[in-house]
């Protein structure tokens, strides 16, 4: 499965893609923990302390933010992409 990240979170994961390894029809969350034991420090970036996605987190699957799908439990296939972009400021 691949997993492309965006601004701060490439800094973090050392790279604008990652390659994960997840079995068929896991949760969007499974995925996310999967992504946390290889850089730990996403763990922060992404969720609150009741483990939460941060409200500015974006998390797409397949070009469709998962809060138009089943949130963190959307359903994922090992042919999905996935892209995750941080809270960004501009001005």
């Amino acid at each position: 499965m691949i997993i492309k990240v965006f601004a701060n979170f490439r800094e973090i994961c050392g790279g604008k893609v990652i390659e994960l390894t997840v079995e068929e029809g896991q949760s969007i969350s499974t995925v996310l923990d999967e992504l946390i034991n290889q850089f730990p420090k996403m763990y922060d970036e992404l969720y609150t302390v009741d483990k939460q996605l941060k409200p500015l987190v974006h998390v797409f699957v397949n070009g469709r933010n998962i809060i138009h799908l089943e949130g963190l439990t959307t359903t994922i296939h090992s042919s999905d992409q996935i892209a995750l972009f941080p809270p960004v400021a501009g001005g």
